[in-house]
C-alpha cells in the first residue's frame, strides 16, 4: 500500500476518476506507472492508465512480476486495444514492461521499496532517476508527488524535487488535488510551453539575422577587390 503520513491510503484526485484515483492511492506500482505514462497525453488519461491496464489484466492491482514476465506482444495488445492506453501505446507498453523488469531485478518487484528507506531527498531522486523511462524532470515531479501527497518526506526532499517541491506551487501533477488545481496546473504548463516556444523563435530569429549579416559582409568584402596582398 502507498500510505500517506497518517498511515492510511492516500486520497488522490489526479485521474479525476474515483476508481482510478483509489488505485493510485493504494498501489505504489500504479502510481509509478501513471507517472511513466504522463507524457504527451493529458494527465487524466495518463493516470487512468494503470486502472484500465489492471482491468484488462483481470486484476484489481498491478503486479510487477506478472507484467515483467508477460508475453511482449500480448502485453502490447493490452495497450493498443481500443480505447488505447496512450497516444503511443506500443512504445509505452514496452516502457512499462521494462520498468517492471527493473523493479523485479532491483527491488524484488516491490515498487514501494524504491522510496521506503531512502535517507535523503538526494538519494531518493537518484533512485527514481535510475528507473527506466524516468529522466531528471520526471523523477523530480514524482518525488514531489510522494512528498506532497503520500507523506514520503526524507530529509531535503523539497530541495531534491527542485521547483516542483515548492509549497503552494501549481507546476505539476504533484499539485493536483481536484478539478480547480488541475486547471491551474494545466494553465501553468500552457504558459511555460508558450514561453519556451517564444524563446526558441527569438533564438532562431537572432541566428538568422546573424547569418544574414555575415553573408552581407562577405559579399561586400568580395566586391572591394580582394585583400591587400592581392593588389
Amino acid at each position: 500500500m502507498t500510505e500517506s503520513d497518517s498511515g492510511t491510503a492516500a486520497t488522490l484526485r489526479i485521474a479525476q476518476s474515483p476508481e482510478a484515483d483509489a488505485l493510485l492511492g493504494r498501489s505504489p506500482l500504479a502510481a509509478l506507472v501513471g507517472m511513466l505514462l504522463d507524457q504527451q497525453v493529458p494527465m487524466e488519461w495518463a493516470f487512468t492508465g494503470p486502472y484500465t491496464l489492471a482491468e484488462r489484466m483481470g486484476a484489481d492491482d498491478l503486479d510487477a512480476g506478472r507484467i515483467a514476465a508477460y508475453d511482449p506482444d500480448a502485453f502490447t495488445g493490452l495497450f493498443t486495444a481500443k480505447p488505447a492506453l496512450h497516444r503511443y501505446p506500443a512504445s509505452m507498453a514496452q516502457r512499462v514492461q521494462q520498468l517492471c523488469q527493473f523493479l523485479v531485478a532491483e527491488y524484488d518487484g516491490d515498487a514501494s521499496a524504491v522510496w521506503r528507506d531512502a535517507a535523503t531527498g538526494g538519494e531518493l531522486l537518484k533512485r527514481l532517476n535510475a528507473l527506466p523511462g524516468f529522466g531528471k524532470q520526471k523523477a523530480q515531479i514524482f518525488l514531489a508527488l510522494l512528498g506532497k501527497q503520500f507523506g514520503v518526506r526524507p530529509k531535503g526532499w523539497r530541495e531534491a524535487a527542485g521547483p516542483y517541491g515548492e509549497a503552494g506551487s501549481h507546476r505539476s501533477v504533484a499539485d493536483i488535488t481536484g478539478p480547480e488545481s488541475l486547471a491551474e496546473v494545466r494553465a501553468y504548463k500552457q504558459e511555460a510551453k508558450a514561453a519556451a516556444k517564444k524563446t526558441t523563435k527569438t533564438t532562431k530569429t537572432a541566428k538568422t539575422t546573424k547569418t544574414t549579416a555575415k553573408k552581407t559582409t562577405t559579399r561586400a568584402t568580395g566586391k572591394s577587390g580582394g585583400t591587400t596582398s592581392e593588389k
